[in-house]
Order: structure tokens, then C-alpha cells, then sequence
């Protein structure tokens, strides 16, 4: 091997680069289109032919700071996420995450991992009502920003950013917060997926023109009307708003439709079987509708001897005179009991569909109210100050209805909610896998925002969401419910839980290519960068981000393993098998016997070869030949 062979396996430590992957998408669709890795738009425009509008004005939205929000999409990350097992319960047997930090951050550090694999988003952003939208979304400076909001670094001020209707920026400020994250949020949607958004009047033209852009206009699915609440407030200025929305949205509408929802016992007991027919209860339809039907005028004689000469005026028989004889044979007809009625269809109760279409109004008492919500919040999170008690909560019976619309039970799906606040998505999930058996898992993402005022054993609202979780776990734990077999049986319990991660730098020091290059700088980064590992940070640590930055899941399950009496970690994930190594040094004997255990991915430190580039490239090479990607950090 000639020792002068250039070989780079050295893995890169950011989130991926949204706007190049988008870019290799478009050379792999239209290769004529780029030219010295450029793309030419007028070959792309020559390509595309008719579908290039030129010169028309066009419907959509626009808002000041739009082009601030899109470059906020396509700066990468460089961050990771922290494990924190001692703050999180049953770290090591839950596929829950409650994860701590911006949600734009971490929905980057996210794309790898769980691109298209997310099966039901559900978020309730803050309101723009004028005085309530308070968020820090001054992170301009991305990471940095942040970790000096949250307190890992610098003065650790904690900013926020007020919104109101004087800040000359009202809906702009929302729009620039909303506009990436809901990208993001698109690209980790699976195909057959869907993304409940709670709004009220204020923005709700505004976010179905954002959604529209983000996922397509032709992926609208609904608008839904919730009935927040169950009595008028007669203090109101000119109505008593009763009702929020819940804007519903697939990745593609044509693959996504609603799961029935379950029967209810009045919708059954419409049914009954006056001529005991053997096929069970039936309840009558009617044979007549409005829709034109050109053989639905014919005649009809009751069994009675009566005519019908044809359906009510405006209306037309629904099937054929042929396929009407047919079902009149097969005792489909009722004519009533004096066989002198008007003919109706049967429809049995053992034929229709497994349960009820889906409406868009959806009323307090089938899914709860503000209030109920509060009620649920104080159950488990014990409050020393009411102003803390958070006013958006959502009823635990909203979201069930969605997750039951959304996620078959047994499917193992992975439900996303970004902006997690008291974790009510979380519990909703707990309660819907017990009572239908399910294994649904969820991914909470909240903001460290400080409570309004101070509180014994709770700082911020992420606390109170992780407060909840942990006594509606411990509730279900002590409950004759969870000991029972089947439904909520205890090998659910182990499921219950989360693992906390926190958003923070990474755990690797990242050479700053903006400082200025002087000798004395470059000597002392180069001394630094020998062990560029950060100090007090374990291997726990850097696992959990190699495994972020390869793609792997959070909760893939993790074997600690040796060979050549060096230890490596063996991270097994659906797709594939990764080896990751943090011994340093590292010997040839460990690295070829992790190669004969033929895993798809290898990982080690750079500074474990010590500089010595031969064995590096070696290496490199022998992996490739045998099918494996080596790569070092």
C-alpha cells in the first residue's frame, strides 16, 4: 500500500446539510441541469418545459423575515444530544425520548435518524394572541444562542422574545418561528403520515397558507373545530370564542386516510331485527337520493299490491331495477310490517364499516374542554403558584381522538410532538396503548422556559412535563389495571417512561473555521485537537452522538462487547449493524477483529491511531474490500 495514498474516512460531526441533500435530489432527477457542480437554471428551466411558469403572478405568502426563516432551514447543526439516564425513567427499557432544548436545533440533529419514520405529528404552538407568544427566537447565532439561553455557556441570560401587536412585527415574529420548524417536522414525517397543528383564530388563515407552502396544498386533509369549552363567557367584548381548530395535514394525501373511529353504544342501538332475520340487527335506509341516476325511475309494486310509480319528486331510485329484484329476493327490501310501506334498504350492523367516519366538529363532551385539561395537570404536577398552571393545556381526550384516527394500535408507531409543554401527548399515549393494547411511542421536544414564578422542585415547564410523566408512570405502575393480562398487562410497564436527552454542544471539539489563522492559534488548536474530546464528557456521551450522526435511532439497543482485549459498543438498529470503538490507542488486532465480526459500520477516534496515517488508510481499504464503512471522529 503506497503510504502517500490520500484516504479521509473522518466523519462529519453536523446535521445534515438540508440544502445539499435537496440539491443531489435535483442532479439525481435532472443531471443536464448542473454544470461544474452549479446548478444552471436555464438548463433546469429547458428541462422542465411546460411546468416553468415565467412572468405570472401567483398566489401564496410572503411576510417580512421569510428569507431569514429559510436560511435558518439550511444551517446545519452542531450540536448533539446529551444522554441524562438519572433524570429520566427507565432509561434503558423505554422507546420513549423527552428531549430538552430548541426544537429547531433539535429537529436537525433528529433528520438523520428518523428521517420518514415518524408516524403522527401533533403540536400546540404558542398562540400569537398578542400578549401570550413569548418564545426565544432570537437564535440566529443557532446553537451558540442557545446554550447561552439555557446556561451552558456565557452569562447564561435568559432571553425572550415578546410578541405583540405594537412590535410593528406581529404575525411576521410567529411566521419566522413556525416556517422551519414545520419544514423539519415534513422531512421526518413518514409517507402514510399526518401532522395535527392546535390553532386559534389569530393565525389560523396564516398557518393554512404556511402548511399549504410546507406540505402542499393538495395535502390539506381537514380543518377541525374543537369545543374548547362548555359554558359562554358572558364577560366576553363581542363573542365567547368556544371552539380552537386543529388543522390536519398528510405527507400525501393519497396515501393517508383516517382509521374509523370505534362504534358508540347509541349508534348500535339504532339497530334491531323486527323480522328476525338470521343475518342479525339492520337498521332501514333509504333507497332514494338526490344524485341523477339514469335507471333509478322506474316503478315499484308493494308486496301489499300498492304502486309506486316512481322515487319522490328530485330524487332517483339508487340502484337498478334489476340489482332493486335482486335484493328483494335476498330479503334486503323492507316494506314494513304491513308490506305497505315505501321500500327501504337493510343495512346490518355485521356489514358496515368497523366503526364511524371521522367529523370535523368535535364537542367537549366527546373530547374534553379546557378546564378538564387543567384539572388532569394538577392531578399529577403539584403547584405552589396558580400562575404556573399553564392555560393551553390540551385535554388528554383531544389527543387520544387523534391517535386513534392516526396510529393503529399494534403498528409500533413513533408520534412526534415539538412542542411538548406539559407533556399531554405523552400521557394521551400512555392511556391510548392501555386501553387498546397498543405500542405506540412518542418523541417530546420542550423548551428549558423558566415558569413564571418560582417553585419548589420545578424551574421550567420541561420539569413540569417530566413531573407529570413520572407520577402518571408511577400511578399506572401501582394500579390493579397494570397487573391484569392483556390490555395493560405488565409487560407493558418496562415501555413506560422516557429517556431524557439534552441539547448541547457536541461532545467533540469542532475546529472554528471562522478565527483568524495565526501560528501561535494554529499550534494551540492543533494541541487541543490531539484529544479533541471534551473533558467532562463520557463515553456514554459520545456514543449516543455517533450514533445520532450515523443515523441510528436514540433507543437502539446497545451491547458492550471486546475483542483483541479492547472494548467496543455493538448498536443494533433495523437497518443495520454498528460498531463503535473509543479505545485510544487502538490496535490492528482490534480493528481486524471487529472486521471479521463483518458489522455494515465501524467507528473509531482519530487520535486513537496515533497519528499514524498507514495503519489509517489500511484500514480504510481492507473494511471497504470486505463490504464494511469505516469511519473515524
Amino acid at each position: 500500500m503506497d503510504s502517500q495514498t490520500q484516504v479521509d474516512p473522518r466523519m462529519p460531526l453536523t446535521s445534515i446539510d438540508v440544502l445539499g441533500e435537496r440539491a443531489e435530489q435535483l442532479r439525481e432527477l435532472f443531471p443536464e441541469a448542473f454544470v461544474e457542480g452549479q446548478i444552471d437554471f436555464d438548463r433546469l428551466r429547458n428541462a422542465l418545459g411546460d411546468f416553468v411558469g415565467e412572468g405570472r403572478e401567483r398566489y401564496g405568502l410572503s411576510w417580512a423575515g421569510k428569507a431569514d426563516a429559510i436560511r435558518a432551514i439550511q444551517t446545519p447543526s452542531v450540536g448533539t444530544l446529551v444522554p441524562c439516564p438519572q433524570e429520566s425513567i427507565n432509561f434503558d427499557t423505554t422507546d420513549n425520548l423527552f428531549i430538552e432544548g430548541d426544537n429547531l436545533e433539535v429537529l436537525k440533529l433528529l433528520q438523520k435518524s428518523y428521517y420518514g419514520k415518524v408516524k403522527m405529528i401533533y403540536i400546540d404552538p404558542p398562540y400569537n394572541t398578542g400578549n401570550e407568544f413569548i418564545y426565544p427566537d432570537n437564535f440566529r447565532e443557532g446553537l451558540e444562542e442557545y446554550l447561552n439561553y439555557s446556561g451552558q455557556s456565557g452569562d447564561g441570560g435568559v432571553r425572550l422574545s415578546t410578541n405583540t401587536e405594537t412590535s410593528g412585527r406581529y404575525h411576521s415574529k410567529w411566521l419566522d418561528m413556525m416556517y422551519p420548524r414545520l419544514f423539519m417536522a415534513r422531512n421526518l414525517l413518514k409517507e402514510d403520515g399526518v401532522i395535527f397543528v392546535s390553532i386559534d383564530d389569530h393565525e389560523q388563515h396564516n398557518l393554512r397558507l404556511l402548511m399549504d407552502e410546507v406540505f402542499g396544498s393538495e395535502n390539506f386533509v381537514a380543518s377541525i373545530i374543537w369545543q374548547k369549552v362548555y359554558s359562554p363567557k358572558n364577560t366576553a367584548k363581542h363573542f365567547s370564542e368556544d371552539h380552537d381548530y386543529v388543522l390536519v395535514y398528510a405527507r400525501d394525501a393519497e396515501q393517508w386516510h383516517p382509521l374509523p373511529l370505534p362504534k358508540t353504544a347509541e349508534m348500535e342501538a339504532r339497530y334491531s331485527n323486527p323480522d328476525d332475520d338470521p343475518r342479525g340487527p339492520w337498521k332501514a335506509g333509504d333507497l332514494s337520493a338526490r344524485n341523477y341516476y339514469a335507471q333509478g325511475t322506474y316503478a315499484i309494486n308493494c308486496p301489499s299490491g300498492r304502486e309506486i310509480k316512481g322515487p319522490p319528486k328530485g330524487t332517483y331510485w339508487r340502484v337498478s331495477q334489476k340489482k332493486f329484484a335482486e335484493m328483494d329476493e335476498d330479503n334486503r327490501i323492507w316494506w314494513g310490517a304491513d308490506g305497505n310501506n315505501s321500500p327501504a334498504i337493510k343495512r346490518f350492523l355485521s356489514e358496515v364499516k368497523e366503526g364511524r367516519v371521522p367529523q370535523t366538529l368535535w364537542s367537549y363532551k366527546e373530547v374534553g374542554h379546557t378546564q378538564e385539561a387543567k384539572k388532569e395537570l394538577l392531578k399529577y404536577v403539584h403547584f405552589n403558584d396558580t400562575e404556573n398552571v399553564l392555560n393551553s393545556v390540551k385535554p388528554i381526550r383531544l389527543i387520544q381522538r387523534m391517535l386513534q384516527i392516526a396510529n393503529r394500535p399494534s403498528d409500533n408507531d413513533i408520534v412526534l410532538d415539538f412542542f411538548g409543554g406539559s407533556a399531554a401527548t405523552g400521557h394521551a399515549i400512555y392511556k391510548q396503548n392501555l386501553e387498546d393494547g397498543g405500542n405506540r411511542r412518542f418523541i417530546l421536544i420542550q423548551l428549558p422556559e423558566p415558569l413564571p414564578k418560582p417553585e419548589q422542585d420545578l424551574e421550567t415547564i420541561f420539569d413540569m412535563g417530566a413531573a407529570r410523566l413520572k407520577n402518571v408512570t408511577n400511578e399506572i405502575n401501582e394500579s390493579e389495571e397494570g397487573k391484569l393480562e392483556g390490555v395493560g398487562s405488565s409487560e407493558q410497564l418496562p415501555k413506560l417512561g422516557f429517556r431524557k436527552f439534552r441539547l448541547s454542544q457536541s461532545n467533540f471539539r469542532i475546529w472554528d473555521g471562522n478565527e483568524e489563522v495565526t501560528p501561535e492559534r494554529l499550534r494551540e488548536q492543533l494541541k487541543l485537537f490531539a484529544d479533541h474530546v471534551l473533558p467532562d464528557r463520557g463515553e456514554q456521551d459520545v456514543l449516543y452522538e455517533l450514533m445520532l450522526k450515523a443515523g441510528l435511532p436514540l433507543t437502539a439497543p446497545i451491547e458492550e462487547k471486546a475483542v483483541a482485549k479492547q472494548k467496543f459498543y455493538a448498536v443494533t438498529s433495523r437497518d443495520a449493524l454498528l460498531f463503535v470503538c473509543l479505545a485510544n490507542p487502538i490496535t490492528q488486532e482490534c480493528l481486524r477483529g471487529m472486521a471479521e465480526l463483518q458489522p455494515q459500520r465501524v467507528i473509531c477516534l482519530d487520535s486513537a491511531f496515533g497519528g499514524n496515517d498507514q495503519l489509517k488508510t489500511n484500514t480504510v481499504l481492507e473494511m471497504k474490500s470486505l463490504g464494511i464503512e469505516f469511519r473515524t471522529v
